[in-house]
């Protein structure tokens, strides 16, 4: 019997990768696993790090205090002092801005990896144990995935002492685990039966570590995708409830910018500085994370890497998807 199960060990090294090939490639290659990325994973991931090197070391560059006030009762529009203007009490919103992608940027990380880890453990958990333990798991998944997240979020910060990103950061993430769970359970229940999951179970392995190097490496490319998917999430909805005035208003980020412009009434002032450039940073940097999810689905799915692909036959060019020249011929001929 132990011949046999080291037998089909030996068989099955070749089926067992410690990571999908294209993706464990892309890890250990560097800059050359970063040419192979499609042209939008790469747009996203060069706005993304401009993103977190202004994080890293805007306050430092900040040119003026955010929170300085002036005697003046109205904006300033944008000039060669102040390059993204000023607030009716005189606060450089450029300043106000280095300072609050720093914000912004935290709390969407610690959000995205509190909630991808949750989905992870949760997820991955219960495809492989199955029975009692899969439906009680997947039952809470479940409500919690059915809670309304942004009513809940609003009663429950409103009470919450506003001590910065962590409480927001920690509600959000509770809320936000349960659909990338559900994903990881379905990949995991496609797994568990594999040649080399069952052979690992022959072999006395513990349950744990064939769900840590056996079945989370196969998953790296959902992974991935969920930890940049909560990212967005998280960023966007603190956004809204910072706009609304839910959460810590005593810090800068993007949406306390935008909360004291709908409050000094900017609109109505014409200031449209002081909601403009925050706007469109909150929508640059949801762009680069949609850019890089959509990146990293192309990049592991053979079938959306093919269909980019362009073959030369006769004299156009033809995608793998499109109709062969010939079924497109007799149908046109047909109809």
């Amino acid at each position: 019997m132990e011949q046999q199960i080291l037998v089909n060990e030996q068989d099955l090294g070749g089926q067992q990768p410690a990571l999908p090939g294209r993706l464990s490639r892309l890890l250990r290659g560097g800059a050359r696993g970063f040419q192979r990325l499609p042209l939008k994973a790469k747009i996203g991931i060069v706005i993304l790090g401009i993103f977190l090197l202004v994080a890293i070391i805007g306050p430092i560059f900040a040119p003026y205090d955010p929170n300085a006030n002036t005697t003046q009762s109205q904006p300033g529009a944008p000039n060669i002092h102040h390059l993204f203007g000023t607030s009716a009490t005189g606060g450089d919103i450029f300043s106000q801005m280095l300072v609050g992608t720093r914000s912004t940027v935290i709390l969407g990380l610690i959000t995205g990896l509190i909630a991808t880890t949750l989905a992870v453990l949760i997820g991955t958990a219960a495809g492989y144990l199955g029975g009692y333990a899969d439906e009680g798991l997947s039952l809470f998944s479940n409500v919690v995935l059915v809670m309304p997240a942004l009513p809940l979020l609003v009663v429950i910060l409103g009470y919450l002492p506003h001590t910065g990103e962590v409480p927001t950061a920690i509600v959000l993430s509770a809320l936000s685990w349960p659909y990338g769970a559900r994903v990881l359970r379905a990949q995991t229940l496609s797994l568990r039966n594999r040649d080399f999951v069952l052979a690992a179970r022959e072999v006395g392995e513990r349950p744990w570590r064939i769900i840590v190097f056996e079945l989370l490496p196969n998953q790296i490319g959902l992974i991935a995708a969920s930890f940049v998917g909560t990212v967005l999430y998280a960023i966007l909805t603190s956004v809204a409830l910072a706009f609304i005035g839910v959460t810590d208003l005593s810090t800068w980020s993007y949406g306390d910018i935008l909360y004291w412009a709908q409050s000094g009434s900017a609109v109505e002032l014409g200031a449209w500085w002081w909601y403009v450039f925050p706007g469109l940073a909150v929508a640059v940097l949801g762009m680069s994370l949609v850019l890089i999810n959509f990146g990293l689905d192309e990049f592991s799915n053979p079938r959306l890497r093919s269909s980019r692909v362009l073959r030369r036959l006769g004299r156009r060019s033809w995608r793998p998807a499109d109709p062969t020249p010939v079924i497109r011929d007799y149908v046109e001929a047909t109809s």
